[in-house]
């Protein structure tokens, strides 16, 4: 006997899951800084659970490329160096420009003032010099232009990168200001409008002036996270 997909009871998040994500977002967030040594004592603490889940969170997110593993030095919070950057802003900007385009052939009137809203959101929040609510705010109106296109298959490819683009996002925030929502007002009055052509000419320039701004700000920087040299006993002389 066949059971549809429907059926299927939702599974709870496991305590790894839980501590991966909460990691996560301490690093999209900012507060776990590219390079920062990741004492697993601290984060359990932190996070309330036991050491255990934070060791297999940190193994998990070292292969998701969250998180770098050097043996004899600990966690690692990963650097992400400038061709990482570039190939998955370029990723996200093509992604984006279609979902831009479709949202402006399919777009509902709810959808559209589910944009604005959240744009009104994202201006009172710069006002407020609040970059975090002003991220996940940006994060949240990419999302509703992607599920405004109807396509669900570009929808799923544009939330495995969402995380990273907010990573990336997060430094330059409050750099682009109240320019990037002018942007994003113009968006969607072409999406309101169904202009396909200039919704995906705003949205590609949109994305390209994050990427420039990004690329901008780490030039100079160092790369690779600055590792703490690890000490090594002197053999006792006999």
């Amino acid at each position: 006997m066949l059971v549809s997909d429907q059926a299927k009871i939702p599974r709870p998040a496991t305590l790894r899951e839980s501590v991966i994500e909460a990691i996560q977002e301490l690093i999209v967030s900012g507060q776990l800084k590219p390079g920062q040594h990741l004492v697993e004592s601290e984060l359990a603490e932190l996070l309330g659970v036991s050491r255990q889940p934070v060791r297999e969170a940190l193994q998990q997110l070292s292969g998701e490329g969250w998180v770098d593993l050097h043996p004899g030095q600990g966690a690692f919070v990963h650097v992400p160096t400038l061709q990482e950057a570039d190939q998955l802003l370029a990723v996200r900007a093509l992604l984006e420009t279609e979902s831009a385009r479709l949202a402006a052939l399919n777009a509902s009137p709810e959808g559209v003032q589910e944009l604005r809203d959240l744009c009104l959101r994202g201006r009172a929040a710069v006002e407020a010099d609040d970059v975090e609510a002003a991220v996940a705010t940006n994060s949240a109106l990419h999302a509703q232009v992607v599920l405004q296109s109807g396509n669900k298959v570009l929808a799923e490819l544009a939330a495995q990168v969402a995380r990273r683009v907010r990573w990336y996002h997060t430094p330059v925030a409050r750099q682009r200001g109240m320019t990037s929502w002018d942007e994003h007002q113009a968006l969607i009055a072409a999406i309101e409008a169904g202009d396909a052509d200039r919704a995906a000419h705003i949205m590609r320039e949109h994305t390209e002036h994050t990427r420039s701004s990004y690329m901008e700000q780490r030039a100079g920087e160092p790369v690779e996270p600055v590792q703490k040299p690890v000490r090594r006993r002197r053999p006792r002389s006999i």
